[in-house]
């Protein structure tokens, strides 16, 4: 059992670093996504994951990405990224250009990527939960050794899709891990003035389905109980719950002056910052420097950059690329 203690050891040393690698890959990334939407290079919705890195990153990189499987919501450029998926395609389609992950035709709500098992971002509240669940129901109709991680906020814990999986979950005992990333707001509105219980991680139990509340500013505690439980669902397969705490600094999408919240609040959160904490821990624990974490943060400055120019300079979709990949079926009278 790993304990988040235990990766602040020098044998860990690889994983922790590559823990903080990834969360200031993340953060630099939007960062620079936000910096392109204000020169309007990008265009329609686009919703920020500045402050919840420790959540994907912690969860996502507990995985075995050969074998296990990862499905998000629409806040979901932390999580390609975590998966492995390359930063200049998820630019390219946040700019909508023809080397983007999904030809520049999905946006910013839709990283895909079949080969890393990144089953997309998902547009539609809630839409990725049944999805997870299809997903877990291959690997135990094939009897692989696998997981899926489902990832949702807290405005879609109150769908019926959420609670139609997590019924069917745990009859057929699939092998998802549900996580709930409560950053407390549904988009404008404060989580606990629209739900009957303010402790989500108990959500799970009407379907005899354990639940555990993390903290999600935390990504050691991340890493380390998903890892636990990804390792127990697949010697036993069933379904697993997690509600995990954090916050968004930024508004629910770039067009959101997140008002509703104080500068207080944001302040108070922002004292906690996942990045800065596991900076901190990794310095006082002897496995990093200043020096150490200052190269991996201009390492990080540069691949954001370079993902930016590399979607300038890609081309546009060609005109028939607006009917490739679309289905139609016809039924006869």
């Amino acid at each position: 059992m790993i304990k988040p203690k235990d990766m602040l050891d020098n044998k860990n040393k690889k994983i922790t670093t590559g823990l903080l690698e990834n969360m200031l890959l993340v953060r630099r990334f939007e960062e620079q996504a936000a910096r392109a939407y204000g020169l309007r290079k990008i265009g329609g919705f686009c919703h920020l994951y500045i402050g919840e890195e420790a959540v994907a990153t912690g969860a996502i990189k507990a995985l075995d990405m050969k074998t296990d499987y990862v499905a998000a919501s629409y806040r979901d450029h932390g999580h390609a990224l975590a998966c492995g998926m390359e930063p200049n395609a998820i630019m390219a389609e946040l700019y909508g250009k023809a080397t983007g992950c999904s030809k520049g035709k999905g946006g910013s709500m839709h990283m895909f990527d079949s080969d890393l098992h990144m089953l997309g971002g998902n547009g539609i509240v809630g839409g990725q939960i049944p999805v997870a669940a299809g997903a877990a129901f291959k690997i135990v109709y094939k009897k692989e050794r696998g997981v899926v991680l489902c990832f949702f906020g807290d405005g879609a814990i109150h769908q019926g899709s959420f609670h139609e999986s997590l019924n069917l979950a745990k009859i057929y005992n699939l092998p998802v891990i549900y996580i709930c990333e409560n950053n407390q707001y549904g988009m404008g509105t404060d989580f606990k003035r629209v739900s009957s219980v303010d402790d989500f991680s108990i959500m799970g139990a009407s379907y005899g389905i354990e639940g555990k509340q993390l903290n999600g500013m935390d990504v050691l505690e991340v890493y380390s109980e998903v890892s636990n439980l990804a390792d127990k669902l697949k010697k036993t397969p069933g379904p697993g719950f997690l509600e995990i705490k954090t916050y968004r600094y930024k508004g629910h999408s770039m067009s959101d002056p997140a008002k509703y919240r104080t500068k207080e609040e944001l302040a108070e959160y922002k004292l906690r910052d996942p990045i800065e904490l596991l900076k901190v821990k990794m310095i006082e624990a002897g496995i990093l420097t200043e020096e150490d974490y200052q190269n991996i943060n201009k390492k990080a400055l540069k691949i954001a950059k370079d993902s930016a120019e590399f979607s300038e300079n890609s081309p546009e979709p060609d005109a028939d690329e607006l009917f490739s990949d679309v289905y139609a079926v016809s039924v006869s009278q």
